[in-house]
């Protein structure tokens, strides 16, 4: 009995750069999906630091849980508009993630006030970063 294997090869493709124009989509597309995962993480970030923090603590700390818990709103909000689940325009989109790039930096500076709040302010700032990235990616209004 012969057997015989089938060998498979990929094609070659010759790598181009794709003209800027059709560079466009593509940069947006992962602009707002690396916005999305931003604001996922950075809300699970909050959410965990406010859940640690006692309601009744000194009032850094306070200020610190309620930030934390807004952030992590505004960022699952976010993250839904960027899902296309709330169908906006791009004009709803720009106001969404500015918001949430705002939010972020107020919460980072909060937590920077708080030890052991690091983690949590550097994904405040990352998720900034990233609304930053994305919002550059947008028409100007």
């Amino acid at each position: 009995m012969t057997t015989t294997t089938k060998q498979t090869t990929k094609p070659k493709t010759k790598q181009t750069s794709a003209p800027a124009s059709e560079q466009e989509p593509i940069r947006f597309l992962e602009d707002r999906f690396d916005c999305a995962q931003a604001c996922v993480e950075c809300a699970r970030a909050c959410a965990l630091r406010a859940s640690c923090m006692d309601p009744d603590g000194p009032k850094v700390r306070q200020l610190a849980r309620r930030m934390g818990l807004m952030c992590a709103e505004v960022c699952d909000a976010t993250c839904l508009v960027l899902d296309g689940q709330h169908h906006r325009g791009e004009a709803g989109i720009r106001v969404q993630v500015e918001w949430c790039r705002s939010v972020c930096r107020e919460c980072a500076d909060v937590f920077d006030r708080c030890p052991g709040a690091q983690v949590s302010a550097r994904a405040c700032r990352a998720c900034a970063q990233a609304c930053t990235d994305f919002l550059a990616t947008l028409l100007p209004a």
